[in-house]
């Protein structure tokens, strides 16, 4: 007779888009019996009849979790905690929100009142495509992932974090603070996606079939992007992508200040700048 898996552990995930879709799918393959929730019910059930999770977390399987990821609009993770805290008492929360900064302050807050442990966090991982459907267990594995923790010199915190999420097969962990996150995250993944979507906006994109190569799609890639969800990133965090967006604005008049005046020494100048900065920042 064959002998039924262990199971490693028994997980929450709220939220069946790409990215919770993509948790649910690897700690299920990791043995781990998988509950979830999302406000579109038929994804769950479409997620339990293949084999993704083991069934609808609810009151009574909320119960039976030692973990909960949250993988939800900011907006929504918060009410999540809030109407949930009571519930979490006793369980290691983390949150995989874009933004950390409103999601941290509700997390600590509740955990503080309900005794639970919340950690926020970010998969530095995705692709162009969303929703449950395009989900892959695959999606984490050796991308980096950032934990905002209550407090800096918990070890042992730090260690059960990072054991909890092993399933997701992250290969770096850093560590800091929600502001400098929200600061970081506007240049790094804010801003490409706000130059993308305006770059495909040109007249002359229409054209561009057997004129384009991999600059083109590198730019226009993250174009294909969910409005609702980074917009309401753009909005939460606006305090450091508008100055993203204004220093870029900056420098792209200083190479059409040079165009005009067909100054080519200045133009060469900017693009050896481009270029050292490139060096600089990435080796």
């Amino acid at each position: 007779m064959k002998e039924e898996k262990e199971t490693a552990g028994t997980v929450g995930v709220v939220g069946l888009g790409l990215i919770g879709g993509s948790a649910a799918k690897a700690y299920k393959r990791a043995g781990w019996r998988v509950y979830c929730a999302d406000r579109d019910r038929s994804v769950v059930g479409f997620a339990e009849l293949s084999g993704a999770v083991d069934g609808e977390l609810d009151e009574q399987t909320l119960n039976l979790c030692e973990l909960v990821i949250i993988a939800l609009y900011p907006a929504d993770a918060v009410k999540y905690l809030r109407d949930n805290s009571e519930k979490l008492a006793g369980k290691l929360v983390v949150d995989f929100c874009g933004t950390k900064k409103d999601v941290c302050r509700a997390g600590f807050e509740e955990a503080g009142k309900s005794g639970f442990t919340f950690v926020g966090g970010h998969p530095m991982a995705g692709t162009h495509n969303s929703g449950f459907k395009y989900s892959d267990a695959d999606m984490f594995r050796g991308a980096p992932f950032v934990i905002v923790p209550p407090v800096f010199d918990d070890m042992s915190l730090l260690d059960r974090v990072k054991k909890a999420l092993s399933p997701l097969g992250m290969k770096r962990f850093s560590v800091t603070t929600a502001e400098e996150h929200d600061k970081l995250i506007a240049f790094t993944s804010q801003m490409a996606h706000v130059i993308s979507s305006a770059y495909i906006k040109s007249p002359t994109a229409a054209a561009h079939k057997g004129f384009s190569a991999g600059s083109y799609r590198d730019m226009t890639r993250v174009a294909w992007l969910n409005p609702t969800m980074w917009a309401q990133l753009f909005i939460e965090n606006k305090d450091n992508l508008l100055p993203e967006i204004e220093s870029f604005i900056g420098e792209l008049e200083k190479y059409k200040d040079a165009l005009e005046k067909e100054d080519k020494k200045v133009l060469e100048g900017l693009l050896e700048e481009g270029k050292k900065r490139k060096e600089e920042v990435d080796g």
